[in-house]
């Protein structure tokens, strides 16, 4: 599954890690796979379950599209 950058981005910000958004908007690229990218993923401490329940809850879903 891939998601846009700024879906990550919202989610750090959503937790108050505006530190983390700040260092993974230079790090990642616009478009992440989530598979792809785990080692990232990982390194933001970014559960992905979480993240896509988030988006999934009206934290940035546009109609069930993950924005790529």
């Amino acid at each position: 599954m891939k998601i846009a950058k700024h879906h990550i981005l919202d989610f750090l910000r959503s937790q108050g890690r505006h530190d983390h958004a700040e260092q993974a908007e230079v790090e990642f690229p616009d478009e992440i796979d989530l598979d792809e990218h785990g080692e990232l993923l990982d390194k933001y401490r970014i559960d992905v379950g979480d993240m896509i329940g988030h988006l999934d809850a009206g934290g940035g879903a546009l109609g069930g599209m993950y924005g790529v």
